[in-house]
């Protein structure tokens, strides 16, 4: 295999995701992580290049060889370190920014079966792209590369696997699921370092997620071990739309309820420093009320104006209650007047985070133990 392993990407014909190949079992194999399943993949890019010569830049998470019972023996993982030593392949905390770059800049070919969701916002040519991703697939007794639809990503589903990226860097998704860490993540942290304010609840609620470390929570700073500082209750995030541009966002707590307006009470979320004078005018004092009851969010009309509500899919708009809060999702839009609205942030802060994936979880069909295994890479 090593005469296929280019060290720079000038030498190579594809860029290969390393960590993902060697984990996906879908390729054969009965262990979590083996070479093997990259020299199938190195004889189906030399079957459809019609090289045997053929070779690759292959690009690892640095945590790739470090989980050695994970390979079918010692040797692998110490062939990967040497390898790596010997510049052969790349390595990263996280592999797919690198990746990423280089196959934007060079426009080689990328063996992977990852659909790169926390990355379409940085590299936005990864959506729609029919040309330029080859998934690894089992036919027969052979590997072949198949060209990948990457399709479009929600802004949603974009924003989950962000959320998903930031837990998995900080050690907080459990099991082969790969699930948040209920009991870590819907807590608050304290750092016994004085003046931390990475972990200090004080300062806001937006407090920084744990590492974990040998099943300890962590300072992300400091490395010193973190004290439970109680529970940390949902929030909710709006953006203010200007013209369809985002030029704010605001966070509501669980269990909170505030008027939003022009200039509404103390207390309120204010908006008239942030629209044009035109709009600001047309926009009431007190125009509407949010309300997050744990990480479910209502809207009431309070403006004698009215509030237009459009939803995906909906025929069209329809106006707010003013007589009931009514239930503001993902993607829903509140048009306070023509030019301004608010939608909800696709962002989920971690107690919310944990129980949608806790509820997803218990509707989502049963799968196979590859597949649950390989999605989230």
């Amino acid at each position: 295999m090593e005469r296929h392993l280019a060290a720079t990407h000038e030498e190579a014909d594809a860029l290969v995701d390393l960590s993902n190949v060697l984990r996906d079992e879908r390729l054969g194999g009965h262990h979590p992580r083996s070479l093997h399943r990259l020299r199938l993949v190195l004889d189906a890019l030399a079957d459809r290049a019609g090289d045997r010569a053929v070779r690759v830049h292959a690009v690892a998470d640095r945590s790739l060889r470090r989980a050695g019972g994970a390979f079918p023996g010692p040797a692998e993982p110490a062939l990967l370190a040497r390898w790596a030593g010997r510049g052969l392949i790349e390595e990263a905390g996280d592999a797919d920014e690198p990746l990423l770059d280089l196959a934007e800049v060079t426009g080689l070919p990328v063996i992977s079966r990852d659909d790169f969701r926390d990355f379409r916002t940085s590299h936005p040519w990864i959506q729609g792209n029919t040309t330029q991703f080859l998934a690894p697939a089992r036919e027969g007794d052979r590997v072949v590369l198949r060209e990948r639809d990457m399709g479009i990503r929600t802004p949603a589903q974009i924003s989950r696997k962000i959320e998903e990226s930031d837990l998995k860097a900080h050690g907080l998704l459990a099991g082969r699921h790969r699930r948040p860490m209920r009991e870590i993540v819907t807590r608050h942290w304290r750092c016994p370092e004085r003046g931390c304010a990475l972990y200090d609840r004080r300062r806001g609620s937006q407090v920084r997620l744990p590492l974990m470390r040998h099943g300890v929570p962590v300072c992300e700073l400091h490395r010193a071990p973190l004290a439970d500082d109680g529970p940390r209750t949902g929030i909710v995030q709006l953006k203010l739309l200007v013209d369809g541009a985002c030029v704010h966002r605001f966070t509501l707590d669980a269990d909170t309820t505030v008027e939003i307006g022009r200039a509404p009470d103390a207390g309120g979320i204010a908006l008239y420093r942030l629209l044009p004078e035109e709009l600001a005018r047309r926009v009431s004092r007190r125009h509407l009320i949010a309300t997050v009851t744990g990480g479910d969010l209502t809207l009431r009309n309070l403006s004698s104006r009215g509030t237009r509500l459009l939803r995906p899919g909906a025929p069209g708009p329809v106006p707010l209650s003013a007589d009931r809060g009514v239930p503001f999702h993902v993607n829903d839009i509140a048009e306070l007047t023509p030019g301004a609205a608010l939608t909800r942030s696709a962002r989920r802060y971690p107690a919310e985070i944990a129980a949608a994936w806790r509820r997803s979880g218990a509707k989502a069909p049963a799968r196979g133990p590859a597949h649950a295994d390989t999605e989230w890479l």
